[in-house]
């Protein structure tokens, strides 16, 4: 497994990374590292897990996560099965903290790009016109060189500096408590759950993986994650259960089944607490059907 906390992924001789991925999955290890980073997903489905908050992610997702900030997106199940014919495809930049230096970034000119900074922290989603119009300039960094990507980068800050088109995504409280062994611990805990969530899984299931009690295992869990085991697993559930009202042709009674729910009534008002709709409105202002 990665460590979590990883080594700076930008060269020594640059301003900034950016890379194009094209790989079976997104990585799938929970982790945190002194740069931003923005990122884009050009193909592929799952969960993106933010600090405390999770959310399902599909093609255009557009995020800006700040320094140490934990994340992670991952794919789902079927990413994992071995189809060929199911890959992920991303663009991601990273930048060092100091990449414009400090002394810039406190001049009066700037607010508006220290502002986006500082809101990084808890992480922001971009859609609308930003987020298309970032992609673009993200895939225009990918084909530049020297300081034609600084000016593109640059023009793509300042999108997000003036934006009004972003959610913020951990809550305000949340803080990073977690260290290179608690992520390891937390990247067992996920993958265990994003590999059965569609099965029964007990405390004491999940407990054992993480070697905890299982009372001990829910005082952890709730620290780190800002919320209960349970409560988590509801989500991912009904993440999946999102997915699958956007783009299978179901009804409502398989798609609960087939998201780890084994009744109706549980599945149906788990999924208006979290969404704010039924099932089928949720389809209906998705999707239009």
């Amino acid at each position: 497994m990665k460590p979590a906390l990883q080594k700076s992924p930008i060269s020594a001789d640059r301003v900034f990374e950016a890379k194009h991925l094209r790989e079976p999955h997104f990585d799938p290890n929970w982790h945190f590292h002194p740069e931003y980073q923005l990122f884009v997903v050009l193909k592929g489905t799952g969960t993106r897990f933010t600090g405390d908050h999770l959310a399902p992610f599909r093609q255009g997702d557009f995020v800006l996560t700040g320094p140490n900030l934990p994340h992670m997106w991952q794919s789902d199940p079927e990413y994992f099965e071995g189809n060929k014919g199911l890959w992920t495809e991303g663009i991601v930049i990273y930048l060092p903290e100091d990449f414009l230096g400090h002394g810039f970034l406190s001049k009066k000119e700037s607010w508006q790009l220290r502002q986006l900074l500082q809101r990084s922290g808890l992480g922001m989603e971009f859609f609308g016109d930003t987020g298309r119009q970032g992609t673009q300039l993200m895939r225009q960094i990918l084909e530049q060189h020297d300081f034609d990507r600084i000016l593109t980068l640059l023009q793509l800050l300042h999108l997000l500096a003036q934006s009004a088109e972003y959610r913020q995504l951990s809550s305000a409280s949340y803080t990073n408590q977690l260290k290179a062994s608690d992520t390891e611990r937390m990247n067992r805990v996920h993958a265990f759950v994003m590999k059965n969530f569609r099965e029964k899984i007990s405390l004491n299931e999940v407990a054992a993986i993480a070697n905890m009690t299982p009372t001990s295992f829910s005082r952890y869990f709730k620290t780190h994650a800002n919320r209960s085991f349970s409560d988590f697993l509801t989500e991912i559930r009904i993440g999946y259960a999102c997915k699958l009202l956007m783009e299978e042709n179901m009804d409502v009674a398989r798609i609960c089944y087939e998201s780890g729910f084994y009744t109706l009534s549980n599945f149906n008002r788990a999924f208006r607490q979290i969404t704010g709709y039924n099932p089928l409105g949720y389809r209906k202002k998705y999707t239009g059907a």
